[in-house]
């Protein structure tokens, strides 16, 4: 489509230089106009991009679409960033008579559902796709588009629209705060969003919980989905029947590395099979291995290497790189046993020696400084390598990405005085103007604060205690239904035979 100026000096371009112009990182970006087919008249409208930054967001793309013959209008949100490495899930807890709580704003991307358990009703993706709202607007928008087809139901299928009419009456409930309900947003792109007017606290009726993505997700988010993963078959011969291949084989829970280990005694001799198994404990050894990148799809390979940490225990290092899109991922895993007991680590940090103190978090790790009544949740900043001044880094870059809406237009002066405040606050952290804590509580005891002397217990300023795990912390960890029956069978079998 070639280009071509309107009648009132707007300038109209083709789709392909949108697309390169929201693909650069301008920062400016003009607003676009683009020629469009109207779905309701079939006339040809004008669609407007416009690409900008939420402050301490992401970037995103506005387009409204407006037919000059029909008067058809719609407008759209949409994401032009990256979609985040782990899908996000908030939680809200909305009591009856709570009509602030409504007032929240709310980003729904395009890969986003909205669920209400109490009414069993859910709002897909395709529904309200990339809108930008409050929990009432969003509430209201689904009993509007519910009610705009009543007629015709009570016309065709009678008991239909009375179920509906029904329904409506407890979802306008909610929508105007007489019935308590639960919001939920789970997206699997990340990239949704949920208003805490409380931050950088915590909030109590608000829930964030951040997840891996199945295949599932990965291939309606437009990912590539490795097809070794599934069950693979050989095209049966003419006349007989298929064969499933190996990778498809069904063994008991627990017993695969027992029937491996099996297998390798009775073909090896003791010295072989511990060198064989115990050999990637070499600290010189760096395996690699084909994997995918997790910004373009891209197969790209990652290093894997196993080290000894002193005074902590044995960990895996991870990095990716990708050598198309240039993007760069390096995580910690924790090797060895679950441990028994969660651990709490408190460190009093004092002088400039403490901010460059080795800090390894595990994503079960949830990150306390009661000086400020800060508290960050297990899994928010996954697990990661740095210092204490490191830390306090992520945090702050962290705060600023998921509380989006915190310089916002529609922050009132009271709750934008007060994160500057908290802001400030949280920077004197660094420059030690004050001494203050700094406290991390691993159920999995896989987190570690390095001392400033040789032996742990002359360090003054850290301390660590053990304690016994809640029943609903394993339940979260997955420990109350894992089962090892076989693999003790198979330990004991294996002890048994050498004796």
């Amino acid at each position: 489509m070639s280009e071509k100026m309107e009648g009132n000096g707007e300038q109209i371009v083709d789709v392909g230089s949108v697309v390169e112009a929201v693909s650069a990182d301008d920062g400016d970006a003009p607003l676009y106009n683009v020629e469009s087919l109207c779905m309701r008249c079939g006339e040809n409208g004008i669609t407007r991009f416009l690409l900008t930054l939420i402050p301490n967001f992401r970037k995103i793309l506005l387009s409204a679409f407006e037919c000059p013959h029909c008067g058809e209008r719609n407008n759209e949100v949409q994401f032009a960033g990256e979609i985040q490495q782990r899908g996000c899930s908030y939680s809200l807890e909305i009591p009856s008579g709570e009509q602030k709580m409504l007032n929240r704003q709310v980003v729904k991307s395009e890969s986003a559902t909205i669920k209400i358990p109490e009414l069993d009703f859910e709002i897909p993706p395709e529904a309200q796709r990339g809108s930008l709202s409050t929990v009432e607007g969003i509430l209201m928008r689904a009993a509007n588009e519910l009610q705009a087809l009543q007629e015709e139901r009570k016309k065709a299928t009678p008991e239909t629209a009375e179920a509906i009419d029904q329904f409506l009456v407890k979802l306008q409930a909610c929508a105007t705060g007489k019935s308590a309900f639960t919001f939920i947003l789970d997206d699997p792109a990340g990239n949704s969003f949920i208003e805490n007017p409380f931050a950088p606290s915590t909030d109590p009726s608000l829930t964030i919980k951040f997840y891996e993505r199945t295949s599932e997700q990965q291939a309606s988010l437009g990912y590539l989905v490795d097809s070794t993963q599934a069950e693979g078959t050989h095209e049966a011969p003419e006349g007989g029947e298929a064969v499933t291949t190996h990778q498809g084989r069904r063994e008991p829970h627990g017993s695969i590395g027992a029937s491996a280990g099996h297998r390798a005694i009775a073909q090896s001799n003791s010295s072989e099979i511990s060198e064989a198994l115990f050999r990637y404990t070499a600290p010189e050894e760096v395996m690699t291995f084909p994997s995918s990148c997790g910004a373009c799809a891209t197969k790209c390979e990652t290093r894997m290497f196993v080290t000894n940490i002193p005074y902590f225990q044995e960990v895996i290092v991870m990095a990716s790189t990708c050598d198309a899109c240039g993007y760069r991922n390096s995580e910690l895993k924790p090797g060895g046993r679950i441990s028994e007991k969660g651990k709490r680590i408190t460190l009093y940090v004092k002088n400039v020696n403490d901010l460059s103190r080795d800090v390894i978090k595990s994503d079960t790790a949830s990150v306390k400084v009661p000086e400020l009544d800060l508290e960050l949740a297990s899994g928010t900043l996954g697990g990661i390598v740095t210092t204490v001044e490191g830390l306090i880094t992520k945090i702050s870059e962290s705060l600023e990405r998921v509380h989006g809406f915190t310089f916002g237009d529609s922050l009132d002066e009271n709750r934008k005085s007060r994160w500057i405040d908290f802001k400030a606050r949280l920077n004197k952290l660094l420059s030690l103007e004050e001494a203050w804590t700094l406290i991390l509580d691993d159920a999995l005891a896989n987190s570690f604060v390095a001392p400033s002397t040789d032996d742990l217990k002359n360090d003054d300023q850290l301390a660590s205690e053990e304690y016994e795990r809640s029943w609903e912390q394993n339940e979260e960890l997955g420990l109350n239904d894992m089962d090892t029956s076989s693999a003790d069978v198979a330990y004991e079998s294996t002890n048994t035979t050498k004796t």
